[in-house]
């Protein structure tokens, strides 16, 4: 993923690679990978996302974190407080990315069609369902079953309609 993303044009003078496939198969795991070996930063869509919203985060994502870095100018958005609301969509603290030349988007959706020409690489991460739910229950804990589960189904909708692996230029086994 490196190297490709080394190569890869940048659009607006940054090179924006997005990790994008559902949850549980390894996504972060590949970003803090590649953050490191580019030594850039990572924006992480949880930060953005949250239990009853998969979808209509994103023009303010858009506005707080791609406009401006494909303008030139440092990232600014406001954080998802995952420990004050985890189950509502409440923001908290807000946080700063510097401009780099390379960042790195990871999360659910960060690929999706309304991304196209503005990410340099989009890379797929996938693993089986049940690695995944395996992964997301022994984060989250059992009592999460139902709510991994209904956000497994709305992910697969998503994905389909959207297409998003197919525009992928990368698709990688999960880590």
């Amino acid at each position: 993923v490196t190297a490709l993303a080394r190569r890869c044009d940048p659009v607006g003078g940054i090179r924006i690679i997005g990790i994008d496939g559902p949850s549980g198969s390894g996504k972060s795991t590949l970003a803090r990978e590649v953050a490191a070996q580019l030594d850039c930063p990572t924006i992480e869509l949880d930060d953005f996302v949250s239990w009853n919203d998969l979808d209509g985060w994103w023009p303010r994502f858009d506005e707080q974190v791609l406009t401006p870095l494909l303008a030139g100018r440092s990232a600014r958005y406001q954080q998802r407080d995952w420990a004050g609301d985890e189950f509502g969509d409440t923001l908290g603290a807000w946080r700063t990315v510097p401009w780099h030349p390379f960042v790195v988007v990871e999360g659910v959706t960060s690929t999706r069609r309304a991304s196209v020409g503005r990410l340099s690489l989009a890379v797929w991460v996938e693993a089986p369902d049940d690695v995944r739910l395996a992964r997301g229950i022994a984060r989250d804990g059992e009592d999460h079953r139902a709510l991994w589960e209904g956000w497994m189904r709305r992910e697969i909708e998503f994905f389909a309609t959207d297409r998003t692996r197919q525009r992928a230029d990368l698709v990688v086994p999960g880590v």
